[in-house]
């Protein structure tokens, strides 16, 4: 990745844009109507979030509306930054983040600081973090004027409350964490045996340009690609929850590096 893709939009279709960070590699969203527009995730901190809102407004004065794909601080930290205006998240959002807020703070915090980057690290301890104030549990159709962005949770994966925005006049899929492009899926909160199910729901109506939470867009076949290892790893951890392969047996087989497996298999039960 050079440079220029960390300043710079790249549109995807007419009206649906995609900004690619080198930190984390995330990749944020935007979606233009003639009357609104939906921010897809906010970045890491208050500083991150108030950048995001800029290079928006750089872009577009129409309102806007925020959606965020999962609790995770590198996409939801910076929602402060954009204000009072509608901020969606899935109906198991707000439990995750009150569980989780303060672990991920101190955690990256610490990796920042242990990495030099103090500015990055004052920037998150002193970040407010705000919670949505829209929720969805039955998929949502969002009129921005002329195009509608429909979101919805097509089951537990990356977390137990993933949320994908599909632009469907563009055929564009934003799929968060759920797809990962260029490394391996975070099976930190993940729910392996349901996720390659969870895929199958997301990549429904074959939509021709798909938004990972991380890396480059991904075309049908890299996601179906992706779709396949998860299975796989799904495969090979419900063999071990059974008690039919050791966990070593599962790590040797898996598609993934040694440390994701072990993830992947510490996810489920044994017996």
């Amino acid at each position: 990745m050079t440079g220029e893709d960390v300043v710079r939009w790249r549109e995807l279709a007419d009206g649906v844009l995609i900004r690619r960070y080198a930190e984390l590699d995330l990749t944020v969203g935007l979606v233009l109507g003639d009357e609104q527009a939906l921010v897809v995730d906010a970045r890491g901190d208050r500083a991150q979030g108030e950048e995001l809102a800029a290079a928006v407004r750089a872009v577009t004065a129409l309102p806007w509306q925020l959606v965020l794909t999962h609790a995770h601080f590198d996409h939801c930290f910076g929602a402060a930054a954009f204000g009072q205006e509608p901020r969606w998240a899935h109906v198991n959002f707000p439990a995750h983040l009150e569980r989780t807020v303060d672990l991920q703070r101190a955690e990256w915090v610490e990796h920042y600081r242990a990495s030099g980057d103090r500015e990055r690290a004052e920037a998150l301890a002193n970040t407010e973090v705000r919670s949505p104030n829209r929720l969805v549990d039955d998929p949502v159709e969002l009129d921005l004027g002329n195009r509608t962005a429909r979101l919805a949770h097509p089951g537990p994966g990356h977390t137990d409350h993933d949320l994908i925005v599909s632009v469907r006049d563009a055929s564009v899929l934003f799929a968060g964490d759920l797809l990962e492009s260029g490394a391996a899926p975070d099976f930190g909160d993940a729910r392996p045996l349901d996720w390659p199910g969870t895929l199958d729901v997301a990549l429904r109506g074959g939509p021709e340009r798909i938004v990972a939470g991380h890396g480059t867009p991904m075309s049908r076949r890299q996601a179906a690609e992706q779709r396949d290892e998860l299975r796989a790893v799904a495969e090979l951890c419900a063999a071990y929850s059974r008690g039919g392969i050791t966990a070593e047996e599962a790590v040797e087989r898996g598609p993934y590096p040694p440390e994701t497996m072990r993830t992947a298999l510490g996810r489920v039960d044994r017996g």
